[in-house]
């Protein structure tokens, strides 16, 4: 028997955890999400990922390479013609493991493996700005004005409330007349 080239295998061989991990795959690809251990979650991930690498390429042999894998019609069918077609644009990372809890019998790690079907956000490096809302408060801005004052008056020419208007014939409601 060969030597396991990656650790523990999670079934009794070699073949039969290729075959495990093609009828997981199978599974995702026609649901679009599996629930299943979080061990069997993280070898079906780089599994499922270079099956999604080959039908992003297209053609005869890419679809045939795939099929001697899968062996199921229908997923390679959906893989092919509606999965590749939403992830052109993403260079890697197809799936996402979240980790659900535990399994009631046993307590084995629960996770949920589900493709990554949302185009990718046009981000550039290093574009991360503060949103349009936010103001520079630095030591450059300028402070708001006051309101009534002109430009390059001071704040003590200002008239007070409790002070004669300059023409005493005039009066305001909101000042007070001294005399």
């Amino acid at each position: 028997m060969p030597k396991p080239s990656r650790g523990p295998r999670m079934c009794s061989g070699p073949d039969h955890e290729r075959l495990v991990l093609a009828n997981m795959s199978a599974s995702l690809f026609l649901n679009k999400k599996l629930r299943t251990t979080e061990a069997r979650a993280k070898r079906l991930r780089p599994f499922a990922e270079k099956l999604v690498t080959l039908s992003k390429r297209g053609g005869l042999h890419s679809r045939r390479r795939a099929l001697s894998i899968l062996r199921n019609k229908a997923a390679l069918h959906e893989l092919f013609t509606n999965i590749a077609p939403l992830v052109e644009d993403r260079n890697g990372g197809y799936t996402r493991i979240t980790k659900v809890g535990f399994r009631s019998g046993d307590g084995a790690p629960m996770a949920l493996i589900e493709l990554i079907l949302e185009p990718v956000s046009a981000r550039t490096r290093g574009t991360d700005t503060l949103p349009d809302t936010v103001t520079d408060t630095g030591p450059d801005s300028a402070p708001d004005p006051v309101p009534g004052s002109e430009p390059g008056s001071a704040a003590g020419d200002l008239p007070d409330a409790d002070t004669a208007p300059a023409d005493p014939g005039e009066s305001s409601s909101n000042q007070r007349v001294i005399r």
